[in-house]
């Protein structure tokens, strides 16, 4: 049978003895006949603990926002809190991160959970009176002009400084602005000095909880 949290537990001592990711989770998968939906959440959610300490370092609290400029990987959380809103799987990951497993960037399409995620975001944000902000779009995908658009007066109407607007390198950008950042991107995160968990602030304010495999944190 089938046994998600044996494979947890064999995953993270191949992860902490050094082993490639993808050659671990392929592995241990074989072996306790999982498919392909375990492999995805487990890439998503399990990492070495040299990750989770350096990422967890990197971590400040909501609160921090406060008179600061924070920049935002705008499909990054927006598909996440978006995720949340249609009852979709949201993971709390290893390093502290909540996820989704949705993979919809490239076929992203707005819905009445899009709006309600985006009202979610800026409530917050506007709740914590940041200096200015600044959301960024992948460019590449389709209609992302329109968004930063409705984004920015959406943040205009709550009284948020700053922009929303689209780049052909979000992710260069956010990785170089010296700013917080907030994203749940792994690259970015192990890129930039400090990280806001945002997402996390906002599922707490809607009081939904992520989801936690027995066993998954340390």
């Amino acid at each position: 049978m089938p046994n998600p949290e044996a494979a947890v537990s064999e995953i993270r001592y191949l992860l902490e003895r050094g082993y490639p990711k993808k050659s671990a989770i392929t592995y241990v998968c074989n072996h306790h006949m999982l498919d392909l939906e375990f492999r995805h959440i487990f890439t998503r959610i399990l990492y070495p603990q040299s990750t989770i300490t350096s990422r967890r370092a990197k971590t400040v609290g909501c609160g921090d926002i406060e008179l600061n400029e924070i920049w935002i990987d705008g499909y990054n959380i927006l598909i996440g809190v978006e995720s949340a809103v249609r009852g979709d799987p949201v993971y709390l990951c290893d390093d502290g991160f909540l996820r989704d497993t949705r993979g919809v960037f490239r076929n992203f399409h707005c819905s009445d959970e899009t709006e309600q995620a985006l009202h979610e975001i800026l409530s917050v944000l506007a709740l914590h009176n940041p200096k200015r902000v600044e959301i960024v779009f992948d460019s590449q995908i389709s209609k992302s002009g329109e968004m930063a658009r409705q984004v920015y007066r959406k943040m205009k109407a709550l009284g948020i400084s700053g922009c929303a607007r689209t780049s052909k390198q979000a992710d260069f950008d956010l990785k170089k602005c010296n700013q917080m950042v907030t994203t749940s991107d792994g690259g970015i995160i192990d890129a930039v000095e400090h990280v806001v968990n945002l997402q996390a602030c906002i599922l707490e304010r809607m009081q939904i909880k992520p989801i936690m495999i027995k066993g998954l944190i340390p």
